[in-house]
């Protein structure tokens, strides 16, 4: 009998080691232990989030591998504690924060090949400081009122970015910068001024990036301003990677990026308009998802080809760029098509071999009125599947 039953608890060990094995969440790998300062003095505004973000970084450490010291004492920036740090977190430091002989010893700590990480009123920090203003990036010059705004993700290979959509909706603090950190930086994240009130800076709009600096490396977010931002999944995840990707604990793209080609007066025209489309898969998946600016609900087709998608305009408008945000199932082959009264369509792009993602398609301006992403061919055995439909023009 003892034969049997241990035998019985072999077996369904061994059931349930498959069964953790095939089901199991999979946590990420730690990286090789580091240590990480973070550094939260303030000689201004104080932030009234700081302990959330402190509390933030000790529990991301656990997940990343890393321990972290936390201080607001400027005599922590000597050459010898410094060099046991991957990478220093100036978190919502604001003023300045470190004398002459502290900031020499930042300077060679980042020469020796030191990571940086600044999070939002990090660029509210000395001023007078010029190796400190290239490191950062860009200067804080001014903000809005806290609300809610949509982020356009740049680089979705960054550790910091790679796991967000390419539109992130989210409530914080938004700042306006004295200068573009663009020329001397990688940008990874920008702010659509189109989706909320007080922005400064126009279509080009820097929030998130990162740059290798004198030596060392280089990452900013201008996210973070609200206690709530640190228990919120998407932004831990992003201020996760920014410190590993401080530390050099993952490799990371970081070389600048080029203005982008923008035609002043162009604006998007498609927000909150009505919608119409061949089918939806369910009630939960309306056509008007497509331009609610939350990139967390989506329109889906029956899963069949031909379907379609159309935004009217309200009336006629020079159209001259439509941006396309495709979920997992994607069209594969589909044409872009313009109507001035909803009946005749007119072709303004075709695609045979779309990879889904973000499709970014711009054309010799057109009046229109309605237009339309006509799909004739499925990439998935799914239907057609948007997070968001752009249209932009005068």
């Amino acid at each position: 009998m003892r034969n049997l039953i241990a035998a019985v608890a072999a077996l369904l060990a061994a059931l349930l080691a498959v069964a953790i094995g095939f089901g199991a969440p999979v946590a990420m790998a730690a990286d090789p232990p580091y240590k990480v300062l973070v550094f939260s003095k303030t000689a201004g505004f104080r932030h009234d989030s700081i302990p959330a973000g402190v509390a933030a970084l000790r529990e991301l450490a656990v997940q990343g591998g890393f321990t972290v010291d936390a201080t607001e004492d400027a005599a922590a920036f000597t050459p010898a504690n410094l060099a046991g740090y991957r990478a220093v977190v100036f978190l919502m430091t604001t003023g300045d924060v470190l004398n002459a002989t502290q900031q020499a010893a930042f300077e060679s700590y980042i020469a020796a090949g030191g990571g940086y990480a600044g999070v939002h009123a990090a660029a509210d920090t000395e001023y007078d400081w010029a190796f400190y203003g290239g490191l950062v990036g860009a200067y804080f010059a001014s903000h809005p009122a806290i609300q809610r705004a949509t982020v356009r993700v740049e680089d979705q290979a960054h550790p910091s970015t790679a796991h967000l959509p390419a539109a992130w909706v989210r409530t914080d603090e938004l700042y306006n910068y004295r200068t573009n950190p663009r020329s001397t930086a990688h940008v990874l994240a920008t702010l659509d001024e189109s989706t909320y009130s007080g922005g400064s800076m126009g279509a080009d709009h820097p929030i998130a990036w990162c740059k290798p600096y004198q030596g060392g490396r280089a990452w900013y977010t201008g996210l973070g301003h609200t206690a709530e931002s640190y228990a919120e999944p998407n932004f831990r995840a992003h201020l996760l990677g920014g410190v590993r990707y401080a530390a050099g604990a993952v490799p990371a793209g970081c070389g600048t990026t080029p203005t982008p080609t923008v035609t002043p007066g162009v604006t998007l025209l498609s927000s909150g308009r009505p919608v119409a489309a061949s089918s939806t898969e369910g009630a939960g998946l309306a056509a008007g998802n497509v331009v609610d600016g939350n990139a967390g609900t989506r329109w889906s087709s029956a899963f069949a080809d031909p379907q379609w998608i159309s935004v009217d305009l309200g009336s006629v408008r020079q159209v001259s760029r439509v941006r396309l945000q495709w979920e997992a199932a994607y069209g594969k082959a589909y044409r872009v098509e313009t109507s001035v009264d909803g009946v005749s369509w007119s072709q303004v792009y075709s695609t045979a071999a779309s990879d889904g993602g973000a499709d970014d398609i711009t054309f010799p301006a057109v009046g229109a009125r309605h237009v339309r992403v006509y799909g004739t061919q499925r990439a998935t055995v799914w239907g057609y599947s948007l997070w968001e439909l752009e249209v932009y023009g005068r």
